[in-house]
């Protein structure tokens, strides 16, 4: 009688068609491998080098140890716009996320129209981000701008926008407003997703419109408001373009206000980098904004156990 030989413990050998996809999957895969390792591994292993030398572009780069990060910490203009940035951040992601989650429950009910108004939502997002710049520097201008004229029809006089240091940081966030688009989306999709049953059930049981909204919408949205809430933190603490194009691509809107007042991280990470040709310290920077942003968001996915309901799943 043949003995049955009980197979070696370990892992499964793969047969020839299993290999024969793996080898196909990492072809096709190989362009994004590249074009990682190239576009983003690389700079990003150079950066952290360079964040330890002092480099001008023009000489070799010189070691000087952790010269740039001491810097980093009692440099006053750092300190400045990274609090600019932050202040920001702050207002703008939840500004963002509750006029977002207004406007998805309203088009939740608006019937046929809704494919229209996501349509009308959504374009502001295509918009590039120079032309917004722009855009609001002549809507923010404060002789001739529509904002300070509407303001002015309600006998408002309206504020120096561009001018105004106090006013500066409160136009920034009325800009960033204009692309929220994505995030109505977002969370008209995740609106739609939520069982109908549920709201029958707590409707049964006596619950009125804002128990309803808090016990079962809330809940079942919460992956949706969670993920927003990652995606805007970290695009808010990385503002650049918009800002830049208002107040430092404009030599006459430039000269007519102190700059400070608009001086966000990366702005001035840019500066440091590009007009004063100090790569060394702006590299340094832009590991102290890594740096921020990845515990930001560890904290937010810690924090996030608490109040993310995710269906199936028992808490």
């Amino acid at each position: 009688m043949a003995t049955v030989t009980a197979a070696a413990p370990g892992r499964r050998r793969r047969t020839p068609l299993a290999r024969r996809e793996a080898r196909w999957a990492y072809l096709f895969l190989a362009p994004w491998i590249v074009g990682f390792l190239i576009f983003y591994a690389g700079p990003m292993v150079a950066s952290l080098w360079l964040s330890f030398t002092e480099y001008d572009v023009i000489n070799a780069p010189r070691y000087t140890g952790l010269d740039n990060y001491r810097e980093l910490m009692s440099d006053p203009a750092v300190a400045r716009s990274l609090g600019n940035t932050v202040y920001y951040t702050a207002l703008h992601v939840p500004l963002v996320m509750l006029i977002s989650l207004g406007l998805a429950l309203l088009l939740k009910r608006v019937g046929r129209l809704q494919g229209f108004f996501r349509t009308v939502f959504y374009l502001p997002v295509m918009t590039p981000a120079v032309a917004v710049g722009i855009l609001f520097l002549l809507l923010l201008n404060t002789q001739d701008g529509l904002i300070n004229r509407v303001l002015g029809l309600v006998g408002i006089d309206g504020p120096s926008w561009t001018t105004d240091p106090h006013w500066v940081m409160p136009g920034i966030i009325l800009m960033s407003l204009w692309s929220l688009g994505s995030t109505v989306i977002i969370y008209l999709a995740a609106l739609q997703n939520v069982p109908r049953d549920l709201y029958e059930a707590a409707a049964i049981d006596g619950a009125g419109p804002w128990a309803r909204f808090r016990s079962v919408t809330l809940p079942m949205i919460s992956g949706a408001l969670f993920f927003t809430l990652i995606v805007n933190t970290i695009a808010s603490l990385q503002m650049f373009t918009e800002v830049y194009t208002m107040y430092f691509g404009n030599r006459e809107t430039q000269n007519s206000f102190n700059s400070d007042a608009a001086s966000f991280y990366v702005i001035h990470l840019f500066q440091e980098a590009f007009q004063f040709l100090h790569m060394g310290f702006a590299s340094a920077m832009a590991w102290l904004l890594f740096a921020i942003i990845l515990i930001i968001t560890l904290v937010q996915v810690k924090l996030s156990n608490r109040f993310v309901y995710y269906e199936g799943e028992d808490k």
